[in-house]
């Protein structure tokens, strides 16, 4: 499932800059996260899902050598090579997700160039629901396609990331590309950052997500997402000190030994610890939950999130707090923030016939209150696809 309205105005945008059509058409969608807050580059586990919206990705050949890309919500273009790794100028930043993923797969022998390119998404920007992974992945499935090349799914995801780390500048880890790639209908999927393996996780038919955007800047490169990382791996070090066993990062500590010894360890980085700890451990007992169709017990894992993103990593901010506390007044099974923080976006799980009350009760809770979110029902959907 594709948001073919979407894929339409892409084309047709692409046809007026270029004046011919793509001949390369490919979507990835973007990703709520559910459970699992900053747990992936701690080799934990999470619970997320592709959702109904995302990016459209298209091609065409040029006679003229390098890439040219066309943001299509911007009408703006940028021009780069894409055998150097320079990160283009601030002013192109957007491009660099491109740039990135056409230069990384040139290490597949996947070397793409005189390319026209366009892309628009359906993804709110700055929602926290990664419309970067999905721009990188739909620009990944397009190039291979054009190419006639095939890349293995867990090395797209990486070359997404990568792109991420080298071209933007934000050390994220694998969970949103993994979304955007291994999405399924009407179903969650079980990410294992360690092993890299992915299992999907059927949800009762009769529950769907709300996306409550309180329309806030978000932006991970610019946020303290990296110190926070930092503070992961420092708490991960120290803790391996203190135990007979290999502690190479914060999956590998036993919750008990973690809530016993994190007094020994730096204050900061305990604190943070805190939340990852906790959220691997959320994760790994919302699995038994699901499969035993405790959905309030699993709700409450949602809001307890919430709670040590707020008190523990501080990734919050005053408006998702504000409307995490709307969506419990206003009778949905849990909420969080979802993604990275520091802005972006909540999520809501509720029961499908109590779904738009609940979205009206919520946006009315918050203005009342200064705040003016928009609120969608999300329907978790299929992974990224090439389209033609």
């Amino acid at each position: 499932m594709y948001d073919e309205n979407l894929v339409k105005a892409t084309e047709a945008i692409h046809n007026a800059t270029y004046e011919t059509a793509p001949t390369t058409i490919s979507y990835a969608p973007g990703r709520i996260e559910v459970l699992g807050n900053h747990t992936d580059y701690n080799e934990g586990t999470t619970f997320s899902c592709a959702i109904n919206m995302g990016h459209c990705f298209c091609i065409s050949r040029s006679d003229t050598p390098g890439v040219q890309i066309t943001a299509g919500d911007l009408r703006v273009t940028a021009t780069f090579d894409p055998s150097t790794s320079e990160p283009l100028e601030k002013k192109y930043q957007w491009a660099n997700y491109v740039k990135g993923v056409f230069h990384y797969l040139r290490e597949f022998g996947v070397e793409v160039d005189g390319v026209n390119c366009t892309f628009m998404g359906s993804i709110p920007m700055g929602a926290g629901l990664s419309s970067s992974a999905a721009l990188e992945v739909a620009t990944a499935y397009a190039v291979l396609s054009y190419a006639g090349k095939e890349v293995g799914k867990i090395d797209i995801a990486k070359i997404g990331q990568r792109a991420e780390h080298e071209f933007a500048g934000c050390s994220c880890g694998l969970l949103d590309q993994f979304s955007s790639i291994y999405g399924i209908h009407h179903g969650l999927i079980h990410s294992d950052f360690r092993t890299l393996e992915t299992y999907p996780v059927k949800l009762p038919d009769d529950v769907v997500f709300l996306m409550i955007n309180p329309h806030i800047k978000h932006a991970l490169a610019e946020s303290p997402y990296n110190e926070r990382r930092a503070s992961c791996e420092k708490a991960a070090a120290e803790l391996n000190e203190l135990v007979d066993y290999e502690v190479k990062v914060l999956r590998d500590i036993r919750f008990e030994d973690f809530e016993a010894l994190k007094d020994k360890i730096d204050a900061e980085a305990a604190q943070r610890a805190t939340h990852v700890v906790g959220e691997i451990h959320r994760v790994e007992e919302g699995v038994k939950l699901l499969e035993e169709g405790q959905l309030k017990a699993f709700g409450q894992f949602l809001y307890d999130s919430h709670e040590t993103s707020r008190t523990a990593f501080e990734n919050s901010c005053e408006e998702l707090d504000l409307v995490v506390e709307a969506a419990r007044e206003a009778g949905a099974l849990g909420a969080r923030l979802s993604g990275g923080g520091w802005g972006g976006s909540a999520v809501a799980l509720v029961h499908a016939a109590d779904a738009e009350a609940i979205c009206s009760r919520i946006i009315e809770i918050c203005t009342s209150k200064g705040v003016e979110p928009s609120a969608e029902i999300i329907i978790p959907s299929a992974g990224a696809t090439v389209i033609k």
